[in-house]
């Protein structure tokens, strides 16, 4: 239990998963001070290596005197360490537990051909993992409207975790349809996710925190040694 209320999220502008935690924290109205990590991939900082020592990565939630780890593991915590609404996770313990198990497909399947896509050597690898990234998308469509119930969200009429968890595709999924040429969200086959896609990036609780399509590319670039 922290002992003091003074909130500190170590992240990084480029992290999609900083995000989730910018967003949670937003969304409940939590004052927090906001530490970003300049880079990421070869230099850390002192305060994120002590703060995560197990992964050393971002974000880190730091509350009193406890840290708080991994992007999901953070917006539970806000969730409910700050239970005034909007409520994050769905209230029904069925929903919630799809909810967190939708997010963990996101993890572990969809950011996986987000990455192999990036870090292929060559165009096979790279549209063969971009079809995988189709898949992905297509089944997150499937969950899509059957989660939303006709709503604009996830969560339904508001943003959720499912959306929170989803919403940190999006600057990945634009970088990769640089590098391929290939629409991933399409009228035709995620007409949800489309128009899904506009609201969540347009959201207050977002959009102060995405980067740029342009800077989400050189990121890339320098992380994959892209030329």
């Amino acid at each position: 239990m922290a002992h003091n209320d003074t909130v500190k999220l170590i992240g990084s502008w480029s992290s999609p998963f900083a995000l989730r935690a910018r967003v949670a924290l937003h969304l409940k109205s939590v004052k927090y001070e906001y530490l970003d990590e300049p880079d990421v991939i070869k230099l850390k900082s002192e305060l994120l290596i002590k703060s995560n020592p197990i992964h050393k990565k971002v974000p880190v939630l730091i509350h009193g005197d406890v840290s708080i780890c991994e992007s999901l593991n953070i917006v539970q915590y806000v969730d409910e360490a700050w239970s005034s609404d909007p409520s994050i996770l769905p209230s029904q313990p069925y929903d919630r537990a799809s909810a967190r198990f939708w997010a963990q497909y996101v993890d572990d399947k969809c950011f996986e051909s987000l990455n192999a896509a990036a870090g292929a050597k060559d165009e096979e690898g790279r549209m063969a993992a971009a079809g995988k990234l189709m898949e992905c998308l297509g089944i997150l469509e499937e969950t899509f409207q059957k989660s939303s119930k006709g709503l604009g969200f996830f969560g339904g009429e508001n943003i959720g975790y499912l959306d929170i968890a989803c919403g940190t595709l999006l600057g990945p999924i634009s970088v990769i349809e640089v590098f391929t040429g290939v629409k991933f969200l399409q009228e035709e086959t995620t007409p949800g996710l489309m128009k899904w896609t506009e609201r969540f990036g347009s959201h207050e609780a977002v959009k102060p925190y995405m980067a740029s399509v342009d800077e989400y590319v050189a990121f890339a670039k320098l992380k994959f040694n892209i030329q």
